[in-house]
C-alpha cells in the first residue's frame, strides 16, 4: 500500500505547492483524504486514475481541503464514471457539499449521475466502517468558521494512517495518532504561536507519547519551507510517495 502526496500546501500555495490532497492505494483500498481546491488538476499532474477512487475523506470545509469537490463531480460526469462513490466528513457534509457545488456550476448538484453517490456523515470518536476502510474521526480545533473540524484515524489492509488536518495542539492528536504507521500532520510555523494552527516545536513537545511509526510533516508555511533542508524530520512534497 502507498500513500502519494497529491498536494501539501497551504490556503496561500506557499512553494507553490497544490493543496491538501492524500491519494492512499492498496489491495483493496484507493480513497483520497481531502480535496482541496487544485486536486483535480493534480490528480492529473500525477496519472490518478480518478473513477477508481471508491472513498474521499473530508477534514474540513476550508477551500483548501473542500473545494476540489465540485471540479471531481464534473469530471466524473463528463467521464462517465459508473463506480459506486463514498464523500463523508463532517456534520454538514451533505449540504457542504450542495453550495459548493451550486456556487461553481449552477444547478450541478440536481444532475443525475451515472454512478451511486453516497455522502456519509463522521461524528467525533464514532468509527465508521467505509469499504475497505475503518475510519475513526477525533476533534480538533481550527477555529469557529469551516467546522466541525476533524482528525481521522483511518485503518485498511493491516495498517494505521492517522491525518491530524489543521488544529492547534490539542490532546485528541494523541489517541488519534499513537503508535500510528504514519501519521501525517500539519507543522504550519516553525516555533511561532499561530491561532488554530500548530507549529513544529509544539508538536516536538507531545511526539513521545504519540511514538507514530513513521512521521510526515505537511501544510508548511513559508517559514517552514525555508528550514526543510535543517529539520530531523520527513517533509512532505507534492508528488512523494511513501510505501506502507
Amino acid at each position: 500500500m502507498q500513500l502519494q502526496f497529491v498536494g501539501c500546501g497551504d490556503a496561500f500555495g506557499s512553494g507553490g505547492r497544490f493543496n491538501t490532497c492524500f491519494h492512499v492505494k492498496g489491495a483493496r483500498a484507493n480513497f483520497l483524504i481531502d480535496c482541496g481546491a487544485s486536486s483535480l488538476i493534480a490528480l492529473k499532474r500525477y496519472n490518478i486514475v480518478r473513477d477508481d477512487i471508491d472513498v474521499i475523506l473530508i477534514t474540513h470545509f476550508h477551500g483548501d481541503h473542500f473545494a476540489g469537490l465540485p471540479f471531481l463531480m464534473l469530471d466524473a460526469q463528463f467521464s462517465r464514471r459508473t463506480r459506486p462513490l463514498i464523500i463523508a466528513g463532517p456534520e454538514g457534509v451533505e449540504l457542504r457539499l450542495t453550495q459548493a457545488m451550486e456556487a461553481l456550476y449552477e444547478n450541478s448538484s440536481k444532475t443525475k449521475q451515472k454512478f451511486e453517490l453516497s455522502v456519509v456523515t463522521l461524528r467525533p470518536e464514532e468509527s465508521k466502517d467505509l469499504g475497505a476502510l475503518k475510519v475513526t474521526p477525533f476533534p480538533v480545533v481550527h477555529g469557529e468558521s469551516g467546522g466541525p473540524f476533524l482528525a481521522y484515524r483511518i485503518e485498511t489492509e493491516g495498517r494505521t494512517i492517522t491525518y491530524s488536518a489543521d488544529t492547534e495542539w490539542t490532546e485528541t492528536l494523541v489517541p488519534a495518532a499513537q503508535g500510528a504507521d504514519l501519521f501525517i500532520c500539519e507543522a504550519y510555523s516553525y516555533d511561532r504561536a499561530v491561532k488554530n494552527h500548530l507549529s513544529l516545536k509544539t508538536l516536538e513537545e507531545h511526539l513521545p507519547r504519540i511514538a507514530p511509526k513513521k512521521l510526515v510533516l505537511t501544510h508548511m508555511s513559508d517559514d517552514m519551507l525555508a528550514r526543510l533542508d535543517t529539520l530531523p524530520y520527513t517533509a512532505a512534497s507534492d508528488g512523494m510517495v511513501v510505501e506502507l
